[in-house]
């Protein structure tokens, strides 16, 4: 199942993200370095996340909050 997540500012309620699982996205903190969205709880505001390209031997997966990351440009 994919998941797939919509987050919304406060006073207008207008999307400013839609997020899905597979999304190459960025970190807000740090060097903005540029990760895969592996899995969206959007009850909990969290996703997890793998660095992006992969590493040869596989990039592990990490929990940030939604709003530590911003879409990527494509």
């Amino acid at each position: 199942m994919i998941s797939r997540v919509q987050l919304f500012s406060k006073p207008d309620f207008l999307p400013i993200m839609d997020l899905h699982q597979g999304d190459c996205v960025q970190l807000l903190s740090g060097d903005k370095e540029q990760v895969q969205v592996i899995g969206i709880d959007d009850d909990h505001n969290r996703c997890w996340v793998r660095r992006w390209p992969l590493l040869p031997n596989g990039s592990p997966v990490f929990e940030v909050s939604i709003q530590q990351i911003s879409c990527a440009s494509k």
